[in-house]
């Protein structure tokens, strides 16, 4: 999941190399905190959070298979 978010980020930003993921158990569920560049926050938000409602569809389609409860927060 971890590398899977990793590369559609780096693949939206200007600034790959800023492009950090942290994961952490919090009760029943993984939660991934997506950290990035300041200039490029609003290339992973969207337009009235399109890129980031569909990288959090990706994911939670993707945990649907292994059976896992995600989630992933876009912090700065």
């Amino acid at each position: 999941m971890r590398d899977l978010i990793t590369v559609i980020a780096k693949a939206l930003v200007d600034h790959p190399e800023d492009v950090v993921v942290n994961e952490a158990e919090e009760k029943d569920e993984i939660v991934y905190r997506l950290s990035v560049h300041p200039s490029d926050m609003g290339k992973v938000i969207g337009k009235q959070g399109r890129i980031a409602k569909a990288l959090r569809t990706v994911v939670t389609s993707a945990a649907v298979k292994q059976n896992k409860r995600v989630s992933v927060e876009i912090v700065s």
